[in-house]
């Protein structure tokens, strides 16, 4: 049955992030690199991911294999100026190919073996190393951003290298996306000595540098991952989104108290992506992997790899802080490898291609073209109101009051034919809230001016802004 497919995916994937959590203490523990070398620690990391993938998904992993050295030749053969463009069209293209097979052949179901995860991630690592390394090797260092540059990839990696930045065991599974550099920083152990360098540690009285212990994070993020887990275990399931539109329900609830429900299922909805992303990121920082340095209080961040801020999200007071902080490694990727070198109409081809990447449910398609409204709106909003509450703190207050409450009740209207998935719920459920989100969202880029500047503008400008730097 559908139940027993769905059950048995979870316990495959949650036995298999706790494995992977033991198997990172005793990496960081017994294959530091002060215990063995760059090397040994590629292979380990290579061979525990692929144990891992034959485990969970059997001989669907084969795609992920055949993805990684489709692209490994690719990497090889292509040239340098067309690498990322041949590594994208490949990548996506795939994925894509996998995507579909799961709405016409599985028709809208969800397989024991449901290997589209971690071919999602594998997905954005190809495409963001390829970019990297065009980056790196095809681009002048003054045609790059400050990011672009610290992250630019100079050489192409080794196949281990390659293999073991793709499928290392910390990240098979659940992801999240790192970038190359980073990675082979951990696995030479640079990755912390970097970060700390960052600090001049003799003012803060230090004869040497200290050596932080992700200990403490893990412990953390795993007591998050238990919350969690109890949330979606005794909420999600009793608060399904397919209620909202019930006949008998839309029949008997007024407007509002359906918008009020709406946000309670949202709600419920939300544990099991919190379990799945903080487990993931506790197994990254057991490993030693996910130091971020030191912020202004002194305390040592391990959140680097964190692919969400929980209370940014629960509390955020506009969509943009709120997408933010929800998926943020998907969110830098995309900025990465879309949002920054898209020639035109960059929000609207970012939010195109994380609904490709998702997949080709049509729910998907519903959420993100909504989203491109809702984000156009949000911004012309609170370019031209936002000043004016800022002159008093009881005005300030009002304003972050109301706009907390609209931005949780559009994330809502957004995501929920995300979950969905078919078109015919997705109607009858935006029928049943009479599309108000649409309708104010296309009254206000109606209404509000939009300040004229274009996205290659901003680009030339900070482009400007680095070469006035350089030449001081």
């Amino acid at each position: 049955t559908a139940f027993c497919s769905v059950f048995l995916l979870q316990i495959n994937f949650v036995a298999c992030q706790l494995f992977a959590l033991l198997a990172a203490f005793w990496f960081r523990i017994y294959l530091s690199p002060s215990h063995a070398s760059s090397a040994v620690r590629h292979a380990f990391a290579t061979l525990f991911g692929i144990y891992f993938a034959v485990f969970c998904f059997g001989w669907y992993s084969i795609h992920l294999f055949v993805l990684v050295m489709m692209n490994y030749g690719i990497m090889n053969m292509a040239s340098i100026p067309n690498i990322h463009r041949y590594s994208f069209v490949v990548a996506m293209g795939y994925l894509t190919l996998c995507h579909i097979s799961r709405i016409y052949i599985f028709h809208y179901g969800i397989l024991t073996t449901d290997f589209s995860g971690p071919l999602m991630i594998i997905t954005q690592k190809i495409t963001t190393l390829a970019c990297q390394l065009h980056d790196g090797i095809g681009r002048q260092a003054e045609e790059l951003t400050a990011e672009q540059n610290r992250l630019a990839v100079k050489s192409r990696p080794s196949l281990l290298e390659y293999l073991s930045y793709l499928l290392n065991f910390m990240s098979i599974i659940a992801g999240p996306c790192s970038n190359y550099k980073d990675y082979i920083a951990f696995i030479e152990g640079r990755h912390v000595h970097m970060k700390l360098l960052e600090v001049n540690w003799k003012q803060k009285g230090y004869d040497r540098l200290p050596d932080p212990s992700p200990t403490g994070a893990v412990m953390y993020k795993l007591c998050i991952t238990l919350v969690s887990l109890i949330l979606f275990l005794t909420l999600t399931k009793n608060f399904p989104m397919a209620y909202i539109i019930d006949n008998e329900f839309l029949d008997k609830t007024p407007f509002w108290t359906r918008l009020g429900y709406l946000y309670v299922v949202t709600q419920a909805a939300k544990p099991k992506y919190y379990f799945a992303w903080t487990l993931a990121d506790a197994v990254n920082n057991a490993a030693g992997y996910g130091f971020s340095g030191v912020d202004e209080r002194g305390t040592f961040r391990w959140d680097l790899l964190s692919n969400l801020n929980i209370w940014n999200i629960e509390t955020a007071t506009s969509f943009k802080m709120y997408i933010e902080n929800w998926n943020i490694q998907t969110a830098a990727w995309l900025k990465r490898v879309c949002y920054d070198r898209a020639p035109w109409y960059p929000t609207a081809l970012t939010f195109i291609l994380s609904a490709l990447w998702h997949g080709i449910y049509p729910g998907y398609y519903f959420t993100f073209l909504t989203g491109i409204l809702i984000t156009l709106a949000a911004r012309a909003i609170r370019n031209n109101c936002r000043h004016y509450f800022l002159s008093s703190v009881p005005l300030k207050i009002a304003y972050d009051i109301v706009t907390w409450v609209v931005t949780q009740l559009a994330v809502c209207y957004t995501v929920a034919p995300f979950v969905m998935l078919a078109v015919e719920p997705t109607i009858k459920f935006y029928k049943s809230v009479y599309f108000h989100m649409h309708i104010l969202s296309i009254l206000v880029l109606l209404l509000l001016p939009i300040r004229p500047q274009t996205h290659s503008l901003k680009r030339s400008q900070n482009q400007a802004m680095m070469n006035s730097v350089k030449s001081k």
